[in-house]
């Protein structure tokens, strides 16, 4: 992020529009608004739809996601002593979620649990979109980190998201708009 900072045009300040069509994590996002107040509008968008699912899920029902993250790390948790209870409950959340049959809360909160307990927090699908990644050997994860969440809600209000090509943003050009692109 201070490589970014020092990347930043000198009259940085004055940009009212933030854009990342490839938006990821987030990370950018989330320090650019904490630290340039000045941002009116912030647009993000990615191709992936259950990342974007997720965005949007914990910018409209944070409380929702973190009611269901809280049963599920409670429930993971049970089966510290019992690895193979645990697989067999991570797999079914895997099952469930490639199912993609759910309301978005549920999907969301199937993305955090499993990245929260896959394989060092990777993200990978096959050619039929499954995530295919196997559990990860954290011996106690934080699968729901509420304050977090809720920070991350709190960021979002302010946030337009969309999912598609990244060449439909620039129809969100308004101003001084300043572009992050992170390409895959």
């Amino acid at each position: 992020l201070e490589e970014i900072r020092k990347s930043l045009p000198e009259n940085f300040e004055q940009k009212e529009t933030f854009i990342e069509p490839f938006v990821g994590s987030g990370a950018v996002l989330f320090w650019m608004i904490a630290n340039y107040p000045n941002i009116k509008t912030a647009v993000i968008n990615d191709v992936n739809t259950d990342l974007i699912i997720t965005y949007k899920a914990i910018k409209n029902d944070v409380s929702g996601v973190v009611n269901k993250l809280k049963i599920w790390e409670d429930e993971y948790h049970q089966f510290n002593a019992d690895a193979d209870a645990r697989k067999v409950y991570y797999y079914d959340k895997r099952t469930l979620f490639n199912s993609r049959s759910e309301n978005e809360i549920t999907k969301a909160a199937l993305f955090i649990f499993l990245n929260r307990t896959c394989f060092n927090g990777l993200y990978r699908v096959n050619k039929s979109n499954g995530f295919n990644v196997p559990i990860g050997s954290y011996k106690i994860p934080m699968i729901c980190d509420e304050e977090n969440l809720h920070s991350v809600s709190d960021f979002l209000q302010r946030v337009e998201i969309l999912n598609g090509d990244f060449e439909e943003t620039l129809q969100h050009v308004e101003g001084q708009t300043f572009f992050y692109y992170d390409p895959p």
